[in-house]
Parts: structure tokens; C-alpha cells; sequence
């Protein structure tokens, strides 16, 4: 299972990717500013200057087809989100487990070099001792 994890990461450009984190966080921060600034809460429901003003049925039902039309894009913003995060959760899991993976064949590799070292010095210790 190890094997094409490896393959994939040595595939991977990571220098562009590290160079290029920045610049794509800075792009998507203002994407997300821009959308704030595009769908600025208007206000539904206008005080009205007297008491004795009762909206008519026209102007009720034009508030609550603006008022439904902000909820169906709520929640189509919330499952956009939604769908980011679990995303950007599964990348993060297998971010967690490549670097496992790598963890522990670092530790193979300190142990074999270690073992080396030890060949070596009895080798060397035998030929001169």
C-alpha cells in the first residue's frame, strides 16, 4: 500500500506547490471577500413610517419570494462549503497517512544505517585490531 503513495509523492512537483501555496491562499481569500461584497445582506423587512401603512399582497409576497430566493442561495452556499470541508478533510487524511507512511520508513532507514555504522566498525576494528 506503501508503494503508490511513494510513487505519487515523487511525482509531485512539492517546490511549486510550496512556492505557489501562498499566491493560491491570497486568490481564494478575495474570491471569498468578492462574494461577501456580491451578496450584501439587504435588509427584508422596511420599518414602516407609520403604523397605519399595512404593506399590500404584492409587496408581501415580492418580500417573501426575495426572502426565498436568499435562503435557496444560503443553503446552496452552505452545500458548496459543506462539500469544501470534506474535501479538504479526505486531503488532510491522506496527508496524515503519507506522512506516517514516511515516518516509519524513516525509522527503517535510521535503523539500517545504524546497523551499518555497526558493520562497519567491526569490520574496521577486526582488520586493524
Amino acid at each position: 500500500m506503501a508503494i503508490p503513495w511513494l510513487s505519487a509523492l515523487k511525482v509531485i512537483p512539492w517546490g511549486d506547490v510550496l512556492s505557489h501555496a501562498p499566491t493560491v491562499l491570497e486568490k481564494a481569500r478575495s474570491l471569498m471577500d468578492r462574494k461577501r461584497a456580491d451578496a450584501a445582506p439587504q435588509p427584508m423587512a422596511t420599518p414602516n413610517a407609520h403604523a397605519d401603512d399595512v404593506p399590500s399582497l404584492g409587496e408581501l409576497k415580492n418580500r417573501l419570494l426575495a426572502a426565498q430566493l436568499q435562503i435557496d442561495e444560503l443553503q446552496q452556499r452552505q452545500t458548496q462549503l459543506t462539500q469544501t470541508v470534506t474535501e479538504l478533510a479526505e486531503q488532510n487524511a491522506g496527508l496524515v497517512s503519507a506522512v506516517s507512511g514516511l515516518r516509519q520508513t524513516f525509522r527503517l532507514l535510521l535503523a539500517v544505517l545504524a546497523l551499518a555504522f555497526a558493520g562497519l566498525g567491526v569490520a574496521v576494528y577486526s582488520r586493524f585490531f
